[in-house]
């Protein structure tokens, strides 16, 4: 973990060290598969055990981490089949979410995903992985949430939860983060010409360069021995 002990401390132990563990998973310091030591990771933050156990425990019940018996806690692995079916779902009901916010558009939306965009840019001019996969994610849930629907926006949150490992896998190569900025722009500009069909074809293609590109990686990642 990387400068944890300067950053300054959320209200609660817990609460640091959930945002420490998901930070490190999300911006790829631990990867899928990883094992998390937590005798090391407990003195690296100078906490007990037993907040560092509470927060390991919410993040298994977001499907971030895994525990297995006599063995531990990991970092989530999915396999190809998973990842896809996550997509597809988060197909299904972001476009739902994406026709509502364009029909009603809150005032100042666009104007936000603007500010947001830039942050975005600025993160992938930088090569800075975890900052651009932050702002990336603040820029959807501010077009989801002006849908108006709550439990929908809870429900992508969880399927978004579940993918966070591999996000820092898709941002770590520059034509990747080059794409993502593209096609933000091209949601962009179909957002203010209120054009809600150009809006999901673009996100629709945002969605399957990822996929495309963490198949890759997996495929990798399984080698050329493993089935």
């Amino acid at each position: 973990m990387s400068s944890a002990v300067q950053r300054r401390r959320p209200q609660t132990v817990q609460q640091f060290v959930l945002e420490e563990l998901r930070r490190a998973i999300t911006s790829g310091e631990l990867r899928p598969g990883d094992q998390i030591r937590q005798d090391a990771l407990a003195a690296r933050l100078d906490v007990s055990r037993v907040p560092l156990r509470e927060a390991l425990q919410a993040l298994e019940a977001e499907g971030l981490v895994v525990h297995h018996i006599h063995r531990g806690y990991f970092v989530a692995e999915l396999s190809l089949a998973d990842l896809e079916e996550i997509y597809r779902i988060r197909e299904l009901l972001e476009t739902e979410a994406v026709r509502r916010a364009v029909r009603r558009m809150p005032d100042g939306t666009v104007e936000a995903l603007e500010g947001i965009q830039r942050e975005v840019e600025r993160a992938a001019e930088d090569g800075d992985v975890p900052g651009m996969a932050a702002a990336n994610r603040r820029f959807h849930f501010t077009l989801i949430e002006a849908s108006g629907m709550p439990r929908l926006v809870r429900l992508i949150a969880t399927l978004w939860d579940s993918t966070d490992a591999y996000r820092s896998l898709y941002y770590a190569q520059t034509p990747h983060r080059e794409q993502a900025v593209h096609e933000h722009r091209a949601v962009l500009s179909a957002l203010l010409h209120g054009d809600e069909e150009a809006a999901v074809r673009w996100l629709d293609e945002h969605r399957a360069h990822a996929v495309a590109a963490l198949r890759e990686v997996l495929d990798l990642d399984r080698g050329p021995d493993r089935p």
